[in-house]
Parts: C-alpha cells; structure tokens; sequence
C-alpha cells in the first residue's frame, strides 16, 4: 500500500513558479514510476509530467515541457515538480501518481490507468 499526500499548491501571479511536493509512504516506492496530473474545472484529468523509479528518464506534456521539472528524492520519499512561468492555464488541481508496476517511463506514462495509487490534489491558481 502506498500512501501519497501533495502539498505546496496556492495562488500565485502570472508569470510565476511554485514547487509542488508528493510525500509518499509505503513499501518500495523508490521502485515506482512517478506521474503528476492535473484537472481544470469542467475538464478531464490530463497527463503532466513522469519520472522513472531511477529519476534518470523523463516525460513531460506538451503544455509544460521546458516550464515544468519533475524530480525525485529517494532519501525523503518525495517527488516534486517544479512550475515556471505559470499562467492561467495550468489553473488545476495537481495530483500526484504511482506506478507501482512498471517502474519505467514510456509514452504509455501518460495514461491515467497505467498508476494504482493517487493522492488527494493540491489546488493551484494562476491569476492574470
């Protein structure tokens, strides 16, 4: 069983960063692929970003490749994801996700189904 909770969400202008966090607890997380999704009101939960259980492998959603960064700290059980340059648009709820089966980061990383274990969100508004 793996238990994942978000944090570091909030309001913030235009133009500016925030750094989500996803503490997990439970067995075997540093062998688990890491998925952050995020759901606008009124829309579908939608693929953000994906780490492999090494951190060496990537894959980030069109939408934020070169504003947003996931990493990984095995030593604290804890991925993250750096948002820069933020605009009204990445106003979502943040969700965090384990694949706890196939610990590798393929294009198949951003499907919902592909994680069994989710997080509770952290809410994040950009104004203009």
């Amino acid at each position: 069983q793996v238990h994942l909770v978000e944090s570091g969400g909030g309001l913030v202008q235009a133009g500016g960063s925030l750094r989500l966090s996803c503490a997990a607890s439970g067995r075997s997380f540093d062998k688990y692929a890491m998925g952050w999704f995020r759901q606008a009101y009124a829309k579908e939960r939608e693929f953000v970003a994906a780490i492999s259980w090494s951190g060496g492998n990537t894959l980030y959603a069109d939408s934020v490749k070169g504003r947003f960064i996931i990493s990984r700290d095995k030593a604290k059980n804890t991925v993250y994801l750096q948002m820069n340059s933020l605009t009204p648009e990445d106003t979502a709820d943040y969700y965090c996700a384990a694949d706890s089966i196939y610990g590798k980061v393929n294009t198949l990383a951003t499907m919902r189904i592909k994680y069994d274990y989710w997080g509770q969100g952290t809410q994040v508004t950009v104004s203009s």
